[in-house]
């Protein structure tokens, strides 16, 4: 194949200036897993600069035509089936360069072996000595308004508890989706095992990890008779690279297509009937290169939070069926009115409603 590659990492973009630089660090690292005459660049899809068109400039700027993008996400849910290939799309239009698409990280052993790792690292730094079989492993997903992305968390929870052996398995949701973090815990308390371990299934950093873990301290207070551990998230494990590499690569095989048997844009899942054949569009422009630091990021601006983001500014947003899927942790208070399809079970009292309790 003639022309020069670029390889597009698509993040989606944080208002955590740490997690805008662990992502920058992971597309950094990823050039030794690929080829040595391929350029790699990174962008991401709101409020992080530099943008996707900012790192598909640098590419062609590289002399780059033909370029694989890969979604830095873990499943594909909307950013990553409509809004990032809606800008891919838009930009090799635009510019006449060959763009073609790859497909989230998903469900891979490496994944798993990743995963399995930080488990390990925080069972290996507790200083009692509990059973697996006597200890409860939790796994805390993004949660997306998509029922496919959210079954791929508890197939991946599935996956660590009967291959590490643990004695029950729950599994929770940062936002958007149900069980939330706190009730998913507060649930696991009632079970009478004597360690919980709670591990974000998460890329990187950033106000959903400050989360997770601030309802973890939570429920731990509440119940001094548990031993509560808090796993690290992925970060720059060698296997997240090394499955980042395959996406790309596999790209040149023909091997791109995300499943789209449970893709609620293309059958009828149960209970998202409606949005079928959705038209795929990027829903991010107000929010796009606004950067990490924008008004509205710390939890210190917040009316409505503590020590942590709870997510309950996002809830009058949701009541009204305007919310910005994905996005509970902005602060910043940004109601835009393009149309969402309402998620079905946004009043669930273990979702987003069950943070109202800590509105001051």
């Amino acid at each position: 194949m003639s022309g020069k590659i670029g390889v597009m990492l698509c993040g989606h973009g944080s208002r955590s200036e740490a997690a805008v630089r662990e992502f920058a660090a992971l597309a950094d690292a990823l050039p030794p897993h690929l080829p040595d005459d391929w350029e790699v660049e990174h962008g991401y899809l709101e409020f992080a600069n530099p943008v996707i068109r900012a790192g598909l400039d640098a590419l062609r700027g590289k002399g780059c035509d033909h370029i694989l993008a890969v979604p830095g996400m873990l499943f594909a849910a909307m950013h990553a089936k409509n809004d990032i290939p809606s800008v891919l799309n838009a930009y090799a239009r635009e510019h006449g360069v060959r763009v073609d698409y790859g497909r989230e990280l998903g469900v891979d052993p490496r994944m798993i072996r990743a995963a399995s790792a930080r488990i390990e690292e925080a069972l290996a730094s507790a200083e009692s000595d509990v059973p697996l079989h006597e200890t409860c492993l939790v796994v805390i997903g993004r949660g997306a308004s998509d029922p496919d992305a959210n079954s791929n968390v508890s197939k991946i929870a599935r996956m660590l508890w009967e291959g590490m052996g643990f004695g029950w398995c729950e599994v929770g949701y940062s936002g958007v989706t149900f069980p939330l973090v706190e009730p998913c815990l507060e649930q696991v308390a009632k079970l009478g095992h004597r360690r919980v371990v709670v591990f974000p299934y998460f890329l990187f950093s950033g106000v959903l990890i400050d989360r997770i873990y601030g309802f973890t301290d939570m429920v731990a207070a509440a119940h001094p008779e548990i031993e509560f551990l808090k796993a690290g998230y992925l970060g720059e494990h060698p296997d997240v690279l090394s499955t980042f590499a395959e996406r790309a690569t596999e790209i040149l095989d023909g091997r791109t297509e995300m499943n789209c048997s449970m893709c609620k844009y293309r059958t009828r899942v149960l209970g998202f009937e409606e949005e079928v054949g959705m038209p795929q569009e990027s829903h991010h422009h107000h929010v796009e290169g606004q950067g990490a630091s924008a008004p509205g990021s710390n939890v210190a601006d917040c009316a409505l939070c503590a020590d942590f983001c709870t997510g309950a500014c996002r809830l009058d947003a949701v009541h009204n069926h305007h919310h910005h899927h994905g996005h509970d942790h902005d602060h910043g208070h940004h109601h835009h009115h393009h149309h969402h399809p309402h998620y079905p079970h946004a009043d669930h009292p273990l979702g987003p409603e069950s943070v109202r309790k800590h509105l001051k």
